[in-house]
């Protein structure tokens, strides 16, 4: 691993208490980033903060709800004053609960795209107002929204989810023709089927709603119906491409969604 890769940069991201948002902060940190973590579950965020300090770098938690301007605002603030500027955010946050399509309820609708839109397109707005302040020779910026394979396709058991990933595959396409002026770059990746602590609720989930009898056949079933390379995948499998999109190496990249879903959307 190249320690240097990202020095230099400081780094926002939502979502970081666990899961994808946690793995991507620890392996920025170890290629010399400075993190900001927020979450809701700031004590989440704490946690993986405290795990890279203790490993030689450098962030700070901030409480941070998606669903609200101000705190992301806030949170901007925040990486500006611990580290003296924001050169990236990863837009990670997100939710889903799935449900059959005749059964999705407005709440259901509500709560899943006001955090993993609404809140991307806050995210956006927010960090993007500093780095324009901040002034385009200073750049490239880097803005990394977390897509889905329900970017490219939608499952009838989670529409919402797949509608609230589209949104996000549209804002980065959107932003990067509203931002490039700014020196400001707009790309994202798409995981596919990840073991995180967001699968394993929504494993149990699919059981109660019929969609699979037993709790844990959801992943294999469908590495092995609709993944090319016949696994799931772990975050460790993604943190690499986030980087490269961190990284200079991609700063002649804009509107762009990488695929990191080993082959299953063209299964």
């Amino acid at each position: 691993m190249d320690r240097t890769r990202l020095s230099g940069k400081h780094v926002l991201i939502t979502g970081g208490a666990q899961g994808m948002g946690a793995a991507v902060g620890e392996h920025f940190a170890a290629q010399g980033a400075k993190i900001c973590l927020g979450d809701i579950n700031v004590d989440g965020c704490r946690k993986v903060a405290g795990k890279i300090l203790e490993n030689g770098g450098q962030a700070i938690a901030v409480n941070l709800d998606v669903t609200r301007r101000e705190d992301h605002a806030a949170a901007v603030a925040a990486t500006v004053e611990a580290f003296g500027s924001i050169n990236v955010i990863v837009n990670n946050a997100g939710i889903n609960k799935p449900l059959m399509f005749l059964d999705i309820t407005e709440e259901n609708w509500d709560r899943i795209m006001r955090v993993n839109a609404l809140g991307v397109l806050l995210g956006m707005q927010e960090a993007a107002k500093q780095m324009i302040k901040q002034g385009k020779r200073n750049g490239p910026y880097k803005i990394i929204n977390v897509g889905s394979i329900l970017s490219r396709q939608a499952f009838d058991d989670v529409v919402p989810y797949s509608c609230s990933k589209h949104a996000v595959l549209a804002m980065i396409n959107g932003g990067a023709k509203a931002l490039v002026e700014h020196n400001i770059t707009v790309n994202g990746y798409g995981p596919g089927v990840v073991r995180t602590e967001l699968w394993e609720q929504l494993d149990k989930d699919l059981v109660a709603i019929g969609k699979f009898e037993n709790e844990g056949e959801s992943m294999d079933q469908l590495a092995e119906n609709m993944i090319l390379m016949k696994r799931y995948s772990y975050p460790e499998d993604v943190v690499g491409t986030a980087s490269f999109l961190a990284s200079p190496e991609s700063d002649y990249m804009t509107g762009q969604l990488l695929m990191i879903d080993g082959g299953m959307v063209i299964q």
